[in-house]
């Protein structure tokens, strides 16, 4: 999302649905997807990629942006793959190595090369301040959705009760612990990389200000 002042700062009408309506697409591709998410991230990384999907697709649905769903949904997966020590790499930035890491796993879920690079495309750029969603439908609403889950940006655009319903199913535990030590070690290895260029512009004070790490105030009887 821009931070140009110039901006419009009409307030975006709520997103506003259940988890209901936002189908996982029922594909090999994506059930083995999860699979391999589920035995590498950790609890709290699992749990992140599968609201980022959410809220991606959330998005998408909302606002009528065509998305290719089981590519929204296996590039949400692996976005945070490479920050893991089975798939690090010490030179380049994480998201780069974990777009290797996608093409790779999508080459043997037998998509061509075309769409394989697609992928990669998209979690290269959830790194982006923005992404064009002319350009990129899938790339936008990722990036959308995981600046959300990190730093709160745009939170209110989703109604409370689905924003509950979300954290409810999958909870945040300690993401905002693990994320920020993960940042921060990717920053000390990899000095030019997009991880030491988000923690030197202030990570750690952003992501404190996440409204999803607050808790709602209690309701009246």
């Amino acid at each position: 999302m821009s931070d140009n002042p110039s901006a419009s700062t009409a307030k975006p009408a709520l997103i506003r649905m259940t988890l209901d309506d936002l189908a996982v697409p029922d594909t090999a591709a994506s059930g083995a997807a999860l699979e391999v998410a589920s035995a590498y991230l950790s609890p709290a990384l699992l749990n992140h990629s599968l609201r980022a999907y959410v809220w991606a697709a959330a998005r998408a649905t909302a606002q009528g942006i065509v998305v290719d769903s089981e590519l929204l949904y296996v590039a949400a997966l692996f976005h945070d793959m490479a920050l893991v020590p089975e798939f690090d790499n010490h030179t380049i930035s994480f998201e780069v190595a974990g777009g290797h890491v996608a093409q790779v796993f999508s080459a043997g879920a037998g998509w061509p090369a075309v769409r394989r690079r697609r992928l990669s495309e998209v979690i290269i750029r959830h790194m982006w301040p923005d992404v064009d969603v002319s350009v990129d439908p899938e790339g936008h609403v990722l990036c959308r959705a995981t600046a959300l889950e990190i730093i709160g940006r745009d939170a209110d655009d989703f109604a409370p009760g689905f924003r509950a319903e979300v954290l409810d199913r999958y909870p945040r535990l300690d993401l905002a612990t693990e994320f920020l030590t993960c940042f921060q070690d990717q920053a000390r290895r990899k000095t030019d990389s997009s991880a030491a260029g988000a923690v030197r512009s202030g990570l750690a004070m952003r992501m404190a200000d996440n409204p999803l790490d607050t808790p709602p105030p209690p309701t009246a009887p």
